[in-house]
């Protein structure tokens, strides 16, 4: 990793408070040019048309990353220029969300019960139905659970906090809070890394159907609470969206007037 990389992942990291996850993607992407500080035009565009073979949102992914850092190193005067800015960003498939099925949540609870992994059960509620990021629910501590007024106080992306509604069901699978555990989800085990309760969560819920993540959780909180309040100013705060645009799409799969219609034509 160069001095320029380094720098920009400190800074990033510091002044930007950006996750851990959104680092070590920064890294991923970074770590594939020699030196993306004096990378020429032409250099960026070869390693671009090596990126062909996948998929349009990876590359999307890959792309903004790099643009960040060429923003950093335009502005602290690193380089004079950015190289990407021949680059267009890949269209990517408007494609509706997939939320987790109740069957499918309902195996892999049984799923963490038969393997005895109480602590994967309780990630598996807060991403369901907390509305959680896989990086919110490793994190989250006992002090920012409120029991009198049944809140979570969830530092989000940013480290910009938020309230989300405790239900009774959430509030069965994370209770009794455990004695002298600091984090809902590691308990006594001590605290788990997002990364490692990623690959632990999707590695679980891959068992039970493909293309199943801890993503599909927090989509399944989405769409059902549109579904029940209709409000997708709410579920937008409740989940630490900053735009709405993203609760929109989310929208079409709570929509009434689609079966409505459906069941009109089949008069």
């Amino acid at each position: 990793m160069t001095d320029a990389v380094a720098a920009f992942l400190e800074w990033a990291e510091h002044d930007r408070l950006r996750s851990q996850h959104t680092l070590a993607r920064y890294r991923a992407v970074l770590t594939q040019l020699p030196d993306p500080a004096a990378a020429t035009a032409a250099e960026i565009e070869k390693w671009w048309a090596s990126r062909l073979e996948l998929s349009p949102a990876t590359r999307a992914n890959e792309l903004a990353c790099l643009r960040s850092f060429y923003r950093w190193a335009t502005r602290f005067d690193v380089r004079p220029d950015d190289p990407t800015r021949r680059l267009d960003a890949p269209k990517v498939d408007n494609a509706f969300p997939r939320p987790i099925g109740r069957a499918e949540l309902a195996q892999a609870f049984e799923i963490t019960d038969a393997r005895e992994a109480p602590e994967l059960r309780r990630a598996l509620a807060l991403g369901a139905y907390g509305g959680l990021r896989v990086s919110e629910a490793a994190e989250l501590r006992w002090s920012a659970v409120d029991l009198e007024r049944r809140f979570l106080r969830i530092r989000g992306k940013g480290r910009k906090e938020r309230l989300a509604g405790i239900s009774p069901k959430l509030l069965d699978e994370i209770l009794p809070e455990r004695a002298g555990a600091l984090t809902v989800v590691g308990g006594e085990g001590g605290a788990i890394s997002a990364d490692v309760l990623q690959r632990r969560v999707n590695r679980l819920l891959g068992s039970v159907a493909d293309g199943l993540t801890f993503h599909k959780l927090r989509a399944r909180y989405v769409t059902q609470g549109i579904a029940e309040t209709g409000d997708i100013f709410a579920v937008s705060r409740a989940v630490g969206w900053a735009s709405i645009e993203t609760a929109k799409h989310y929208a079409a799969l709570s929509d009434d007037a689609l079966h409505r219609i459906a069941a009109a034509a089949s008069r």
